[in-house]
């Protein structure tokens, strides 16, 4: 499991497509408007966010916006980020289209819960793209449930 510092992404992530699972930590119930899915009391605890990354930069450009801040809130994660610290990312290479099966399958796992329904799924049927546990969830019983190897990389501080 690679450590790295946002800055190190470049030599971290893949800059090809691919589906990613951005971990975040919230330290403290928190209320958090989302654009026009509304104001949400968030609980304390790590949220998963769902999404791909298919165009110019790949993985590392996509996940390195997640990671700047302060930055514009364009999308639903602009606005949880502002308030979440990265944790970690899961990702896996490929052109295919994954990230509603990560979600749905995010979704079965122990101790998981929609906490936002619509976040993150606009552009599809799922409930969320955005999942909370209340403690970290196990990469590998992941990879195992989706049939793939799932890379990560851990942020500093």
């Amino acid at each position: 499991m690679a450590m790295a510092a946002p800055g190190d992404l470049l030599t971290r992530l893949p800059s090809r497509p691919g589906t990613y699972a951005l971990l975040l930590f919230l330290p403290a119930p928190t209320r958090i408007e989302v654009g026009r899915l509304g104001t949400f009391d968030a609980p304390p605890g790590l949220y998963v966010y769902v999404g791909s990354a298919r165009g110019s930069g790949g993985l590392v450009a996509r996940i390195a916006r997640h990671l700047r801040h302060p930055k514009p809130l364009r999308w639903h994660i602009d606005f949880l980020r502002a308030r979440a610290r990265p944790v970690t990312v899961w990702w896996a290479e490929g052109t295919e289209r994954k990230e509603c099966v990560w979600a749905g399958t995010l979704t079965r796992m122990p101790g998981a819960r929609i906490p936002i329904p619509g976040f993150g799924a606009s552009d599809c049927r799922c409930s969320a793209h955005l999942i909370h546990f209340a403690a970290m969830p196990d990469r590998e019983t992941f990879a195992r449930a989706i049939g793939e190897p799932v890379q990560e990389v851990q942020f500093d501080g």
